[in-house]
């Protein structure tokens, strides 16, 4: 597959060969783009499963960043990795030997795509390689791993990131764009219903000391991150409950379905649901007292659709990760700031509040939050 990059190149070259200024094409073709000419972010992705692969073929059309490397305890999965993204011999590590990392130049972050449990470990083991970090969200199980990867990321002086793709992608961004001046007035209300149907039982995401719980680490916490960057606070308590109706399926420890409430400081309230066991949600709502924003869907792959209280959102749609990959790589290398943090502070937030949801069920009491 070639990119437009590829295509500009090639053309520009055979410009040159023709000693043909490319100035003279532009002028008459608006649609030639100058290509990009920035620092360029080596990025090795570890974990080649499905979502890994997504973010490998999404990075073919990006200007910033560029797959370098691959991390997996499958031979088989790097040698096709190697072949397809035609990555050298001395990029490819597997799980006990990519402390090696740190004598590697070529590359400067890694992207986490394991299961969740196994992040913690992971993150700060690529830390003390020397090298930046993005962890796929959740960015752990708790909050106490949280905490721990960002001190271990601020001691070996490298950037934690964490995989926040909805932060990138263009409706949800107009939405926050309305909310910040004011066209929708006062935020009232916010509804987040997240889930689909799980299929195989045997699969990591329904094994708690691999996924850390249930549907709510997996689906639910786009409710949870999209109730705060929609409303634009955080939330200061929340209340939860639990509903099973297959505990076969669904083991001690592993949710199904679960239901939340969040109270935020300036008055706003947030309806949430998580669940692995029913299809057609992926919707968001937030209502003001001057109009109102609906995404749906909100969060999958897209495209995503939405309108508002003055009509259709029609941003156009970019393949989610090739869009955030570029941005993370202008985080990392230029320091940009994007308009909603995707660093490990944010994500640790998000995990307090799963460890509230989580007492919260247990309990069956609102459980005050402190962020």
């Amino acid at each position: 597959m070639h990119t437009r990059r590829d295509f500009i190149q090639k053309l520009t070259g055979s410009l040159i060969a023709l000693q043909i200024s490319p100035a003279l094409v532009t002028a008459g073709c608006n649609n030639i783009i100058v290509p990009y000419d920035g620092p360029l972010l080596r990025v090795a992705i570890m974990g080649l499963g499905s979502y890994g692969t997504r973010v490998a073929e999404a990075m073919k059309d990006c200007k910033k960043a560029k797959l370098v490397g691959v991390i997996s305890g499958t031979p088989s999965k790097i040698k096709d990795w190697q072949a397809k993204y035609n990555i050298p011999e001395k990029n490819c590590y597997n799980y006990e030997n990519f402390d090696q990392l740190k004598n590697n130049p070529d590359i400067d972050v890694v992207y986490v795509i394991t299961p969740n449990a196994l992040h913690k470990d992971q993150v700060i083991r690529v830390a003390k390689a020397g090298k930046h970090v993005i962890s796929e969200k959740p960015m752990s199980i708790n909050a106490k791993d949280g905490q721990e990867m960002i001190d271990a990321c601020k001691k070996a002086h490298v950037k934690l990131l964490v995989g926040y793709r909805m932060h990138f992608e263009p409706k949800t961004l107009e939405i926050i764009r309305m909310r910040k001046a004011g066209e929708l007035g006062k935020v009232l209300f916010f509804q987040g219903l997240c889930g689909f149907t799980i299929g195989d039982p045997t699969q990591w995401r329904l094994n708690k000391q691999l996924s850390g719980g249930g549907s709510m680490m997996d689906i639910g916490i786009y409710a949870i991150n999209g109730a705060r960057y929609m409303i634009g606070e955080d939330p200061i308590w929340v209340t939860a409950q639990e509903t099973k109706n297959n505990p076969e399926k669904f083991k001690e420890g592993v949710d199904e379905t679960i239901q939340f409430q969040f109270g935020f400081p300036g008055g706003a309230v947030a309806s949430c649901l998580s669940t692995y066991s029913m299809n057609n949600l992926d919707r968001f709502f937030l209502n003001g007292e001057k109009g109102y924003a609906e995404l749906y869907p909100s969060t999958g792959y897209g495209p995503i659709q939405g309108r508002t209280s003055k009509g259709e959102l029609t941003q156009p749609h970019v393949t989610h990760q090739t869009v955030q990959m570029d941005e993370m790589a202008g985080i990392i290398l230029e320091g940009k700031q994007p308009v909603v943090p995707v660093d490990g502070e944010e994500a640790l937030k998000d995990l307090k509040i799963i460890d509230a949801i989580y007492e919260a069920v247990k309990t069956g009491k609102k459980v005050d939050l402190k962020l």
